[in-house]
């Protein structure tokens, strides 16, 4: 009944400083709001990256360059460049491997890609003429460019729907000569209508042959990754295996070394990429949490100016019986009141904005889940808790400590 009384009292305070207490909550509702979002953010985008992998498939092994950390990701995941994989690498892995149905190299690039007065700054890739087997999709106009052009590195291009129709607007693509940064290409195809993967896009890319992005666009002898396609799920284990046995045999890699690449099917990427998200989220709600602390201070403050405020109240509270203890129970739950009054409507902000961000990236066409996770929302409210108590102890205990008879005289 007592803590009852406390708490309502300190409602009574509150509302009597209407604007100082909701500028002194504020901190707090932006610091929890802050978290709420970045966790929200962080596991929507990691389904996102997930859910894409899922749809891609569990028939595919991606082979990056650079050694992997025991219990981390390869150096390629972090955007490092390395220059141990070759287009031979996916070549022999395609005609030597037994469970692969096909396999294509990876080299990325982005370039201003023209066609008369119309222009888009777009990422092409170079890849085999596999890709389409690989990763499940087809031409909706033209062909595919053949192993022969490839080969020959041959100057064409097939583009992705969406920009064909960006470049073209209505004219027929095929046949004509587009500009890829300095170096001009003939048009052999139209990618069919894909959306997006992960952050990209597939509609809005372009592919050339691997070997013509090495020599002409890149000036590279290496590539970014490969990706094997296995002709059964059920194979993916015995054929992971062997590309590592062919790839270290290659790369003459004796018992004793570490690798220079690293093989792993859809569920390794997807417990890699798991590490670095959740790394990443907590790493961005750790600095958001740090608002937490202006706003505690600014708590302790306006507590402070209150018992300065209310020296005589105090002063007479005494007088008629009150405790250090009463006093500074008082005081406290009037902080604890204010933090988690900011921390409730700091998690109702921060679940509106991440339902925000949700819905804005579904209508973009993103594959983007909403999370409010339970844990998040009862960490706001301990999290507010703790700040009440912490910030506003001092303040209580200054309260507590006056002498009656001092207060009293207090002008």
């Amino acid at each position: 009944m007592r803590l009852v009384e406390e708490i309502k009292l300190s409602f009574s305070v509150l509302r009597t400083n209407k604007v100082r207490s909701f500028l002194t909550g504020l901190g707090i509702i932006i610091g929890i709001a802050s978290v709420i979002v970045i966790i929200s953010a962080g596991a929507g985008a990691q389904s996102l990256i997930i859910n894409q992998l899922n749809s891609v498939g569990t028939n595919l092994i991606g082979i990056l360059p650079g050694m992997r950390e025991e219990n981390g990701p390869p150096s390629a995941a972090f955007g490092i460049i390395v220059t141990t994989l070759k287009y031979e690498d996916a070549q022999a892995i395609a005609d030597e491997i037994p469970n692969v149905a096909a396999a294509t190299s990876y080299n990325t690039g982005m370039a201003t890609i023209s066609w008369q007065s119309n222009k888009s700054d777009a990422t092409y890739y170079g890849v085999m003429s596999s890709y389409p087997e690989v990763e499940d999709t087809d031409v909706d106009a033209g062909r595919f460019f053949t192993e022969e052009e490839d080969r020959g590195s041959a100057r064409v291009i097939v583009l992705g729907h969406q920009l064909a129709i960006d470049l073209f607007n209505g004219t027929d693509p095929l046949g004509q000569k587009v500009k890829v940064g300095k170096e001009f290409f003939e048009v052999v195809g139209i990618m069919k209508e894909r959306g997006s993967a992960g952050f990209q896009n597939k509609d809005v890319i372009a592919l050339i042959p691997s070997q013509t992005a090495q020599k002409i666009m890149l000036g590279v002898k290496y590539v970014n990754f490969i990706r094997a396609k296995i002709n059964n799920p059920e194979n993916i284990d015995r054929a992971q295996e062997d590309i590592v046995l062919l790839l270290r045999d290659r790369h003459n890699i004796g018992e004793l070394k570490i690798d220079d690449f690293n093989v792993q099917n859809t569920k390794d990427a997807i417990k890699a990429l798991t590490s670095i998200t959740d790394a990443l989220k907590f790493f961005l709600a750790a600095i958001a949490s740090i608002s937490l602390i202006v706003g505690g201070v600014g708590v302790m403050n306006i507590m402070l100016a209150a018992v300065n405020q209310r020296v005589r109240e105090i002063g007479l509270r005494k007088a008629v019986g009150a405790k250090k203890k009463d006093i500074m129970i008082q005081f406290l739950a009037e902080s604890i009141t204010l933090t988690m009054v900011g921390g409730i409507i700091g998690i109702i902000a921060g679940a509106g904005i991440s339902l925000l961000v949700a819905l804005i990236a579904r209508y973009l066409g993103y594959n983007w889940d909403l999370v409010v996770s339970p844990l998040s929302i009862f960490m706001g409210f301990v999290v507010a808790l703790a700040v009440g108590v912490v910030f506003g102890i001092y303040p209580a205990s200054k309260a507590a400590k006056l002498n009656s008879i001092e207060a009293l005289r207090y002008e």
